[in-house]
This record gives C-alpha cells, sequence and structure tokens, in this order.
C-alpha cells in the first residue's frame, strides 16, 4: 500500500465503508472532506488502478454503473495501514483528560 497516493488511499478507506458503492457514492462521500470537488477523469482511473492492485473488484451493477468491492487483498491492506498508523497516533484524540500531557507529547514529536 505505499505505492498508492493519498486519494488512492482515501478512495479505498471509503469504498471498504461504503455498502457495495458505485463510483458517484465514492465521490460524493469523499467530497464531504475534501474542500475540491473530485471530476471523473480524476476518479475513475485512480479506482481502476485500484483494481489493477488487486485492492478492488469491479463489479457490473447494471448495464451503465459499476461496483466497487473491497478484496480480501484490499481488506488486509487496509488492516496493516491501520496498524502502522496507530503505532504513532494512537494516543492522539483521546478523551481523558489525564492523558493530555501524553498527547502534547505525541503531537510535538
Amino acid at each position: 500500500m505505499d505505492d498508492l497516493t493519498g486519494f488512492q488511499r482515501d478512495l479505498l478507506v471509503v469504498a471498504a465503508g461504503l455498502d457495495e458503492p458505485n463510483g458517484l457514492d465514492v465521490k460524493d462521500e469523499l467530497e464531504t472532506y475534501y474542500t475540491a470537488d473530485i471530476n471523473h477523469g480524476r476518479l475513475y482511473p485512480n479506482l481502476d488502478t485500484l483494481v489493477e492492485k488487486g485492492l478492488l473488484e469491479k463489479a457490473k451493477a447494471d448495464e451503465r454503473t459499476n461496483r466497487y468491492l473491497l478484496t480480501d487483498r484490499g481488506e488486509r491492506e487496509l488492516r496493516s495501514r491501520r496498524e502502522w498508523e496507530d503505532r504513532y497516533v494512537d494516543d492522539v484524540g483521546r478523551d481523558d483528560d489525564d492523558d493530555e500531557d501524553d498527547e502534547r507529547t505525541v503531537l510535538a514529536n
């Protein structure tokens, strides 16, 4: 997963979190986070890259619509990425007031 762009990782995360999304579902969800509109010329080539890498499967929903499903490999890669991130930011965002100094230390490093 280290060869993916940040945008591709975001696409993978969103596709994994939705129930059998089509491309527009993924686009709409990402646009709630991104400040700029996501055009089709950026969206679909990046979804295709995730399919080519075996992280998503493209399945026909109907004549005009494809669904993007997380593969077993995609799930493993996301899980591995999450474990890696947690090693560095596990304490960030905790609500425990007692750990406030620990959070500042993590963010300062």
